[in-house]
């Protein structure tokens, strides 16, 4: 299993039961919406590291405000996500692909939108967290930040292909309507579900 994806599951382990009454959902499907939507948060963030000044914008977004002890204490984030930095880190990250994003973590696991979108807000600040106590532990610099999200993306897609190329078609997807969400909620982000859960 990916290492971020480790240290983002062990933070939130003993958290699901309070994030799924701030949702009105039952575990099992917040369960299964967080772990569609982590590997999400975390391609986005690897495609952004690999373009232009990607990765040397991330890095500095990381030094200023996400030194990881978001992870010693998640209930911070998690009780008050309306004043984490949550919206802004996924507007950064998603841009235009997030409704989609929303939609795709919500037909595959049967949470609400309006409630993938308040989960995906919860956990945005926990990625980052954890990308930057990557970042801080190994002294990264941009290159080496970039091939940590590179190796990340790889281990899952290694695991999952066609989940994860679905996952890629959401990420690449421009607003036309092209990618049908009906087949990555059955085929792609419920699969993701299953091989983080093991």
């Amino acid at each position: 299993m990916s290492s971020l994806v480790d240290m983002l599951t062990g933070a939130l382990g003993g958290q699901l039961g309070k994030v799924s009454r701030q949702l009105g959902s039952d575990e099992n499907t917040t369960k299964s919406a967080a772990e569609a939507a982590i590997p999400m948060i975390l391609g986005a963030l690897s495609r952004n590291a690999s373009k232009g000044d990607g990765a040397e914008s991330l890095l500095k977004a990381l030094s200023k405000d996400h030194d990881g002890s978001v992870l010693d204490n998640p209930s911070a984030v998690l009780d008050n996500p309306a004043s984490s930095a949550g919206d802004g880190i996924l507007r950064h990250v998603l841009g235009s692909r997030r409704p989609a994003v929303e939609a795709g973590i919500s037909q595959s696991s049967g949470l609400d939108t309006r409630s993938t979108a308040q989960l995906l807000t919860m956990l945005a600040p926990m990625v980052m967290g954890a990308l930057g106590k990557t970042q801080r532990q190994g002294d990264l610099d941009s290159k080496g930040l970039s091939r940590v999200l590179g190796s990340e993306a790889q281990q899952l897609q290694s695991a999952q292909p066609q989940a994860m190329g679905l996952l890629t078609g959401i990420l690449d997807a421009d607003g036309d309507g092209d990618v049908d969400l009906g087949d990555i909620a059955k085929k792609g982000l419920g699969a993701l579900g299953k091989f983080l859960s093991k």
